[in-house]
């Protein structure tokens, strides 16, 4: 089982950056498929980056050009550098895991590994 840890949430005004950063642990980091969900209150959780074991990355239409995902598969670690933050970024952030992704890589269902969530807050 994957333990998955994030941090880096805050809160910050719009314009603003932010680096998430989440820890695995219990398993091969370089053999997980990684990705970051948000979800807000009343909403659906929705996929907001991947980053592919081989290093390709995907992102949703609402984040391309602002968000940026890595990993260092030596600190076990994927992250999620966030610039030009919009007050619509808001939402609790989520890391997720899984061996098998496919091209779906948007859809929660497809991860087992899930970390606690940390909250970004961007204001006007």
């Amino acid at each position: 089982q994957v333990q998955l840890v994030e941090s880096g949430g805050g809160s910050v005004q719009a314009g603003g950056s932010l680096r998430l950063s989440c820890a695995a642990s219990g398993s091969t980091f370089s053999s997980l498929h990684m990705a970051w969900f948000r979800q807000a209150p009343g909403k659906e959780r929705e996929g907001v980056a991947c980053i592919y074991t081989s290093g390709g990355t995907m992102y949703d239409d609402s984040v391309k050009g602002r968000f940026t995902i890595s990993r260092d598969n030596a600190k076990n670690t994927v992250y999620l550098q966030m610039n030009s933050l919009k007050p619509e970024d808001t939402s609790m952030y989520y890391c997720a895991a899984d061996r098998k992704v496919g091209g779906r890589w948007y859809a929660a269902r497809n991860y087992n590994s899930w970390g606690q969530g940390t909250q970004v807050t961007v204001s006007s």
